[in-house]
């Protein structure tokens, strides 16, 4: 199972010399895979989350290809918010100026304001969605001029229309800081739809919290990741018992001053790279 990291491309302390020492740290650090989150206009709604500077994500990954050899990754880039062509075109490129790293992770976004100054339309969201995802693929397969290579697509979402969107369009379902058990179900309804589209069950590629406490905390007050040690690697292992390739850690927990303080970041990821590359020795 791969595991990757979710990195802060966003915040006060963020700056081109962090960025290059996140990406470092996190390949050094022995993980499979670095990614990124999209927002385009820092509207006030995206702001008290995701304040700027926010780093564009397909040109942070193409000047951070440059300088790992990780994979790369989008958790999640906005469908809605570009062009489909201009997503292929970018994505492509990305892609082979990485020797084949990138991995294309989709949502259909959340912030009203933000889709009103790009003249998105937010209700449509969801369609839009769809119809990026069909346009980009075709501009893969169809026009040389696009040709990609083999570029996975992750898909977002946990309502039935997300979880179909994932089996008619994606390679994988890649949901968002949720609960082991509700990833669990989700997954049952996954199967369900797949089979009613007779299709197989896509791929599965969480991104799930990452916080260590010193203390165990209750199950029923904490999503995936989130609690002590043995906890966290503990939903490591059940996720991969749920089938996932793929995990991506977030260390981000919301205060943008954490982006001032990656160290503390840096110490949870280590333990968890170190802790659980020791179980996969002994376990095989």
């Amino acid at each position: 199972m791969e595991l990757g990291v979710n990195v802060p491309n966003f915040g006060p302390g963020t700056d081109p010399g962090r960025l290059r020492d996140w990406a470092r740290t996190v390949e050094g650090l022995g993980y499979d895979r670095l990614l990124v989150s999209d927002h385009v206009a820092i509207t006030p709604d995206v702001a008290t989350q995701y304040p700027a500077p926010f780093y564009e994500p397909f040109t942070l990954l193409s000047w951070l290809a440059g300088v790992t050899r990780i994979g790369l990754g989008t958790t999640v880039l906005i469908a809605p918010y570009r062009h489909p062509l201009l997503v292929a075109r970018m994505a492509a490129n990305l892609n082979q100026l990485s020797g084949g790293r990138f991995v294309l992770g989709l949502g259909v976004g959340w912030a009203r304001q933000e889709f009103e100054a790009l003249g998105a339309d937010f209700a449509r969201r969801g369609q839009l969605t769809n119809a990026l995802i069909r346009d980009v693929r075709k501009a893969w397969e169809n026009d040389a001029d696009y040709r990609s290579g083999d570029i996975p697509i992750w898909v977002g979402g946990g309502s039935d229309a997300g979880l179909r969107r994932a089996v008619r369009l994606g390679d994988a379902w890649h949901p968002l800081r949720q609960r082991v058990d509700w990833m669990r179900t989700k997954l049952d309804r996954l199967a369900e739809l797949a089979a009613e589209e007779d299709r197989p069950r896509p791929a599965f590629a969480p991104r799930i919290v990452l916080r260590i406490t010193a203390q165990t905390l209750p199950d029923e007050e904490r999503v995936a990741g989130e609690g002590s040690l043995d906890q966290v690697l503990g939903d490591l292992d059940a996720l991969r018992s749920l089938g996932a390739t793929s995990v991506v850690l977030d260390p981000f927990g919301g205060d943008p001053a954490e982006t001032e303080r990656p160290e503390y970041a840096w110490k949870d990821l280590a333990t968890v790279a170190a802790s659980w590359n020791h179980r996969e020795t002994e376990h095989s």
